[in-house]
């Protein structure tokens, strides 16, 4: 599977991601971009930036299964 399907089954069983889980369970350096994918697939995904010892960091949440526009 790619790391895209990955990301997708990981969000569709209900469970947030942040980039270090997404480099700790699927070896994906760059979450950002393949969140950016799924929303311009149409996938409704949310941004909670969370800010811990001073860092901030973000967690990707998928509001619904159900696409909010088709695949051209």
């Amino acid at each position: 599977m790619s790391q895209k399907s990955n990301i997708l089954n990981h969000l569709k069983s209900g469970k947030s991601i942040t980039p270090l889980e997404a480099l700790q369970e699927y070896g994906s350096f760059r979450l950002a971009d393949r969140i950016f994918v799924l929303r311009n697939e149409g996938y409704n995904i949310h941004t909670n930036n969370i800010t811990e010892n001073g860092k901030t960091f973000a967690e990707y949440t998928l509001l619904s299964n159900t696409l909010l526009k088709e695949k051209d």
